[in-house]
C-alpha cells in the first residue's frame, strides 16, 4: 500500500505540473489575442470590381458532331492487282483524278479484239444499208448487219466498264486519307482501298429536345467550339429534321461551317451555341470574385462602415458565363463592390484596404495569356 501511495503521489505531481504548465500557454495565448484586438487586425489588401448591368449574346448550348459534307471509304467492285497508286496519303484530290489503278491488260487486249469487231461490224453495216437503199438486199438481212454491229458494241463497252471499275479516281474533291492497300497486292470485291473526305464545308449535327424546338429556326446562326484554347467557328443552322426521335424525344439539328483551314475533322466532339436573335439583360462580375462551396457560391461586398472599409458575404445564384465574367441572376444589383481578388483571405466583417492593381484586366474574350 506504501508503494501505491507514493507511484500515485508521483503521477498528482507530474500531472500538476503539466497542467500548469499548458495553463500557463493558454493564458499568454488568450493575452496575446487581447493585445491583438485591442491593437486592431490590420486591414486585408484585396481588388475590387463594381457588378455591372450588360447586355449579352443569348444563346442555346448543345453538344454535337462534325460530320463531312461529302465523306466516303472507296472499294473496289472488281477484283485485281495494284498496279499504281497516284495519291499520297492525306493529299487533296480533285474529283476525276486517278487514285489507285489496278491491273487492266487483259481488259485492254481484249477491247482491242472487240474494237477490231466493232470496226468490222461497221463497215458491213454501212455496206448492207447502201445495198438496201439500192434494193439489192432485203430488209432482215440489213437488220442482221444492225444486230451485229450493236453486239460488237456491246461488248466494247462491258470491257471498258471493267476497266473504269479497275481504274479508281476520285468521285468528288477532297483529301485522301491513309490508304490500306500497297502496291503489287491483290484486293478481291468489297475491299477498302481509300477513305475520302470533302471537310470545306463541314456540316454540325446536335439534337435539341423538344421543349426546345420553337427556339431553333433554319439560318440561325451558331458558333462551334473544339477545345477552350481553339478558336471557334461560325456557321448556320441549315437543315432541322422534322421528326422528333421517339426514344430521346429530341430532334437532329444540322448546321453548315466554312472550314477552309481544315482545323476541323469529321468526327471531332464539339460545343455549339445556338445564337438568340435577343440579347439578354445581365448583372456581370469577375469570374475570380465567386467563392464556390457546396452549401452555395458567394461574394464579398465591399462597404463602408464606421469610417471603416469591411466586407459582407452575400449569396448569389449565377447564371451564363461569358470569358472572364460570369452573370448573377440574384443576390446583388448595378454598382454593388465586390472582391474580385483576395477573397480567400476574408471572413465576414474584415477589414479590408483596395488595390486594384493586384489583378490582370478581365475580358469578355480573353485571349490564351488571359484565360
Amino acid at each position: 500500500m506504501k508503494k501505491f501511495l507514493i507511484t500515485l503521489g508521483s503521477l498528482v505531481v507530474v500531472l500538476g505540473v503539466i497542467i500548469g504548465l499548458k495553463g500557463a500557454q493558454i493564458a499568454s495565448l488568450l493575452g496575446f489575442v487581447g493585445e491583438m484586438e485591442k491593437a486592431g487586425m490590420p486591414p486585408t489588401p484585396v481588388a475590387t470590381a463594381v457588378a455591372e448591368a450588360a447586355k449579352w449574346e443569348d444563346s442555346l448550348r448543345f453538344t454535337g458532331t462534325l460530320r463531312a459534307v461529302q465523306g466516303v471509304m472507296l472499294t473496289v467492285e472488281v477484283g485485281g492487282k495494284v498496279t499504281e497508286i497516284a495519291v499520297e496519303n492525306g493529299a487533296d484530290a480533285k474529283e476525276g483524278e486517278l487514285l489507285i489503278q489496278l491491273d487492266t491488260r487483259t481488259e485492254q487486249a481484249e477491247l482491242a479484239t472487240e474494237e477490231a469487231a466493232l470496226r468490222l461490224s461497221k463497215l458491213n453495216l454501212d455496206r448492207t444499208r447502201g445495198l438496201l437503199e439500192k434494193r439489192i438486199i432485203s430488209q432482215s438481212e440489213y437488220d442482221g448487219a444492225l444486230a451485229g454491229y450493236d453486239e460488237s458494241a456491246s461488248r466494247v463497252e462491258r470491257i471498258k466498264a471493267v476497266i473504269a471499275k479497275k481504274t479508281i479516281r476520285a468521285p468528288f474533291t477532297g483529301q485522301a486519307g491513309i490508304r490500306l492497300v500497297n502496291l503489287g497486292q491483290t484486293v478481291r470485291p468489297g475491299d477498302e482501298l481509300l477513305p475520302l473526305q470533302s471537310n470545306d464545308p463541314i456540316y454540325v449535327e446536335f439534337a435539341v429536345p423538344q421543349t426546345r424546338l420553337s427556339r431553333i429556326e433554319v439560318g440561325q446562326k451558331l458558333r462551334v467550339t473544339t477545345e477552350p484554347t481553339e478558336p471557334s467557328a461560325e456557321g448556320t443552322i441549315t437543315a432541322i429534321n422534322p421528326v422528333v426521335d421517339e426514344a430521346s424525344r429530341t430532334a437532329r439539328v444540322q448546321g453548315t461551317l466554312r472550314n477552309s483551314d481544315g482545323h476541323l475533322r469529321p468526327g471531332q466532339f464539339v460545343g455549339v451555341d445556338v445564337i438568340m436573335p435577343e440579347e439578354q439583360e445581365v448583372v456581370s462580375i469577375p469570374e475570380s470574385a465567386v467563392i464556390a462551396a457546396a452549401f452555395g457560391d458567394s461574394v464579398f461586398i465591399v462597404e463602408e462602415k464606421d469610417g471603416k472599409t469591411v466586407v459582407r458575404q452575400q449569396f448569389v445564384r449565377l447564371g451564363a458565363q461569358r470569358g472572364d465574367f460570369v452573370a448573377v441572376a440574384k443576390g446583388l444589383n448595378p454598382g454593388d463592390r465586390v472582391v474580385s481578388a483576395g477573397a480567400f483571405k476574408l471572413s465576414n466583417g474584415a477589414t479590408v484596404t483596395i488595390d486594384d492593381a493586384m489583378q490582370p484586366e478581365p475580358d469578355l474574350a480573353p485571349d490564351l495569356d488571359n484565360s
